[in-house]
């Protein structure tokens, strides 16, 4: 894919995957979802990565029906319940994450009446805010219909008209205040997002400028918690900020030694202990090898390209392949014969 446009793809994905959060098949006969919309905080998605649309969920992995207790419903759910989510069942983001897994329970079980077993077991595990209960799940069976319905036209809307678009039904369905604390993790991964855009557009900023704004942005996203959270996602945030055009322009432009310099100092201010900086540094040496014996690799193939051609062209290619490879040889060489040539992709520092 052409990188500029990921990041406006990207975008696109992020506002339609927050839409999206809540929504899975939730009317009768419609069967499970694949994962609980609001159970994980993932970390925020940066420029350079491209993500699939896809609002069609999968079966449940065995993992996900352990964690949410699926493997054993002939269990007290009652108690379950109530242990599981009773410290903190006046918080709308637990009420939504606590119905969405009864609607997949009870989906599996009676596809037809399941509705009627979810309210039953809501009346005896939390009484005093069934009424509550009861307008969470209607809401958010409304949204569900709401984004099917509009999928195709919010798809088609620029970025800053479909986040509008969305946020303006979530707040007229849930209330603002109840909507922001519902979708508060998409609101954080966005506002990372779009921090992650302006560093990136930083005139004349260094690599270290750019990391510490980027601790900034994290630091005011997260407020108390930040460091628990980088700390959390760590790869993942590196990556982010590794994959800004700026800073792989930098680091492309350093010479080796002020390259891994910037490269410690990046890992270093995500949090990685001594140990981890030593691995990298190694995986990076090893990258650099790798990439140099690609580049020598690929000036005797366009040499060999130069002086023959057919049979003998691929016969002297199947040696330089094995001299160089040896037991990677033949899926360098299926690689060439499907036309990706992998030397030949863009080096990303710290990334490959």
């Amino acid at each position: 894919m052409n990188r500029r446009k990921a990041p406006l793809l990207l975008a696109f994905v992020l506002l339609l995957a927050g839409s999206a959060l809540l929504v899975f098949k939730g009317r009768p006969g419609s069967g499970p979802s694949s994962e609980p919309a609001t159970a994980r905080a993932p970390a925020p998605v940066a420029p350079g990565a491209q993500v699939r649309v896809d609002q069609t969920p999968g079966p449940l992995s065995e993992e996900q029906q352990r964690e949410d207790g699926l493997e054993r419903p002939e269990k007290d759910i009652v108690s379950y319940l109530r242990s599981r989510y009773g410290a903190r069942i006046r918080d709308p983001h637990t009420q939504m994450r606590m119905l969405e897994q009864l609607m997949r329970h009870f989906q599996k079980l009676n596809p037809t009446g399941w509705e009627a077993d979810l309210l039953a077991v809501l009346k005896q595990a939390f009484p005093e805010l069934y009424d509550e209960l009861v307008q969470r799940l209607r809401q958010r069976l409304d949204y569900e219909s709401w984004v099917k319905e509009h999928h195709a036209e919010l798809k088609d809307k620029p970025e800053a008209e479909r986040r509008a678009a969305i946020w303006e039904e979530r707040n007229r369905l849930f209330g603002k205040d109840v909507a922001e604390k519902i979708w508060a993790a998409e609101l954080r991964n966005t506002a990372v997002a779009d921090a992650l855009k302006s560093i990136d557009a930083l005139p004349g900023a260094s690599v270290s400028d750019r990391m510490a704004q980027y601790k900034q942005s994290l630091e005011k996203t997260y407020g108390e918690k930040s460091q628990a959270y980088v700390q959390a996602h760590q790869q993942e945030l590196m990556n982010h900020f590794l994959d800004l055009g700026s800073v792989q322009k930098d680091l492309a432009a350093m010479q080796p030694e002020q390259r891994a310099k910037n490269l410690r100092t990046i890992r270093q201010e995500m949090g990685l202990d001594e140990q981890a900086l030593q691995r990298w540094e190694e995986l990076d040496r090893a990258r650099d090898a790798r990439w140099e014996l690609g580049s020598q690799y690929m000036s005797e193939r366009e040499a060999l390209a130069q002086q023959y051609s057919g049979p003998e062209l691929e016969a002297r290619l199947t040696e330089l392949r094995a001299r160089y490879f040896a037991d990677e040889a033949q899926t360098v060489a299926e690689e060439e014969q499907s036309g990706f040539f992998r030397f030949t992709r863009p080096r990303q520092w710290g990334r490959n």
